[in-house]
């Protein structure tokens, strides 16, 4: 199948439906109620971590099961979406919305610790799951509809995901700083949005994707991922077998076989085999090598926005004080929200290509990451936290848009493989990996300074992050009734004194290391820069013409 490459107007061209705004007014419903859970969700780890005494790295893997049901959910999706259609997709996504509710309202008072774990963990997991069906209807979707426009409007539809933090964040910031309302009652209040986005999507008309409309078979459309990028999908998978499911499932049944060695070999045959299936349906081709970089990079993003975003809340909340921590969060998610729908400025009128933004945009999350560790008054946290707002903004839409520009064949499957990685690395690597991070700073501060205190709050067991040492945080349910005592303004002993002191100092070196992970991406991006001027620079390819029969 042949492609050409060309040169996009310098105005926004019209959609090729009639339908196209209710259609993208549908998607965006549906990230927002995601980023209203997702938001809602980081603002009452605190009340599950002094509820049931979760350490943070217990609390990093149900806020990693947000992200790694998600990839489960766009990966399947992005595969079978031109076969199946859109509304079938909407509606399995509206199920699974509502029986992750469900589940997660399970968890209650008095609940054995590794029994609400489990409901917290795959009622999360099938939220993500929910999310992930859509969002492997979304993407392609508003790409087939604006293929002149894809950064503007993929940015405009992923707007969606900061307003529902902004939304998610008040109403933590209100119901739960304030009104101390049930953690339920709020993180239920996503299916409103919800009911929404199901009616706007009932009864749609959907446009097919460029490769579905040139008739593309799925094998086709799998050979720029290849055995590559099918390589990056089954190491993720892998993880996620080994590193979630077999724990999760060792601690429900009481079986040491999901933790054992048999479990293992199971977790590489999983990922092996998946390798294998996408590799298959390539042909065996060896993929386009910048799809594949493009994979690699967007873990990254994955790892650094929403892995951040699943924490930050918590890690600026405690240095600071829980309530100015959700203003902040709301602060940030306002401006991505309105950045969003600057991204045609920004490369029509300021001439920047969508790679020259993410190079900016990375730098400027490595700067502010630095800059809020460094924090010590509300004022301060403002300056800093906006530096790394404006850096995050542009990754994850325009990173979609660069993989529908320069790979139009892929049809749905190259944008949805992107999205599962970026979640799955968030999942696995993000979230825990900030949550461990955690853990260690904290306990060598606290152990550091007075080895008899640490002793006292540490955790009962461990947290293990990939091949990296154990780390022995402080114990959740000691540490959440010392940050009762100050949000009651009630004097600390010398000891807790000791432990708060312990915990910020070890927040500020989590977001330190954190910041390394912008600065990889900023040097990829570079190269990628000076790869495109090598070729002629950065263009938009399309399909030549129709595919064979």
């Amino acid at each position: 199948m042949a492609t050409t490459d060309s040169t996009d107007a310098p105005s926004i061209d019209p959609p090729i439906a009639a339908n196209a705004m209710r259609l993208l007014i549908a998607g965006f419903m549906a990230i927002l109620a995601s980023g209203i859970g997702f938001a809602i969700r980081g603002g009452i780890l605190d009340n599950w971590g002094a509820q049931y005494g979760f350490s943070g790295g217990e609390l990093g893997q149900i806020g990693g099961a947000g992200f790694t049901g998600f990839c489960f959910g766009i990966i399947i999706g992005g595969v079978v979406v031109d076969k199946i259609g859109y509304g079938t997709l909407v509606i399995a996504a509206f199920l699974f919305h509502v029986l992750s509710a469900v589940i997660t309202f399970g968890a209650a008072d008095g609940m054995p610790k590794e029994v609400a774990f489990n409901y917290l963990f795959w009622g999360t997991f099938l939220f993500a799951v929910a999310n992930g069906t859509l969002e492997a209807v979304a993407n392609p979707l508003v790409a087939t509809l604006f293929p002149k426009d894809r950064t503007h409007y993929l940015n405009i539809l992923h707007a969606s995901w900061p307003a529902g933090l902004i939304i998610g964040g008040v109403m933590g910031w209100i119901l739960d700083d304030r009104l101390k309302i049930d953690w339920k009652i709020q993180l239920g209040l996503f299916l409103i949005p919800t009911l929404f986005y199901g009616i706007l999507f009932l009864g749609q008309k959907f446009p097919r994707s460029e490769a579905s409309e040139k008739g593309l078979s799925l094998g086709e459309m799998f050979k720029d991922v290849g055995v590559l990028g099918a390589a990056v999908i089954g190491v993720f998978l892998w993880l996620f077998f080994k590193d979630n499911l077999g724990p999760t499932l060792n601690a429900l049944t009481g079986n040491p076989f999901f933790g054992g060695t048999e479990w293992g070999y199971i977790s590489i045959a999983v990922g092996a085999g998946v390798w294998l299936l996408f590799s298959g349906l390539s042909g065996f081709s060896m993929g386009a090598l910048l799809l594949t970089i493009l994979f690699l990079t967007h873990a990254l993003v994955g790892a650094v926005e929403l892995g951040t975003d699943g924490w930050i809340q918590n890690i600026t909340g405690n240095i600071l004080s829980s309530e100015q921590g959700k203003i902040l969060f709301v602060f940030t998610s306002a401006t991505m929200f309105a950045l969003r729908f600057c991204a045609h400025f920004i490369e029509k009128t300021l001439g920047f290509s969508p790679l020259a933004l993410l190079m900016v945009c990375a730098i400027l999350a490595c700067l502010g990451l630095n800059l809020v560790s460094e924090i010590t008054s509300f004022t301060g946290a403002l300056l800093a936290l906006t530096i790394y707002a404006v850096g995050k903004t542009f990754f994850w839409p325009t990173m979609l848009a660069v993989a529908s520009d320069r790979f139009p064949r892929t049809g749905a499957v190259a944008m949805s493989i992107m999205g599962g990685i970026g979640m799955m690395s968030a999942g696995l690597l993000g979230g825990p990996g900030l949550g461990y991070a955690k853990d260690r700073f904290a306990g060598e501060a606290l152990k550091e300074a007075n080895p008899a205190v640490f002793e006292t709050y540490k955790n009962d067991k461990p947290t293990t992050f990939l091949f990296l040492d154990g780390a022995v945080g402080l114990d959740g349910k000691k540490f959440g009734e010392i940050g009762k005592k100050i949000e009651d303004k009630v004097p600390l002993t010398e000891d807790e004194e000791l432990v708060s002191k312990a915990s910020i100092a070890g927040d500020r070196k989590t977001l330190k290391a954190d910041a390394f992970i912008p600065a990889t991406m900023a040097v990829i991006y570079l190269l990628l820069i000076l790869y495109f001027m090598t070729i002629g620079g950065y263009k938009t390819v399309h399909i030549e013409e129709p595919a064979r029969t």
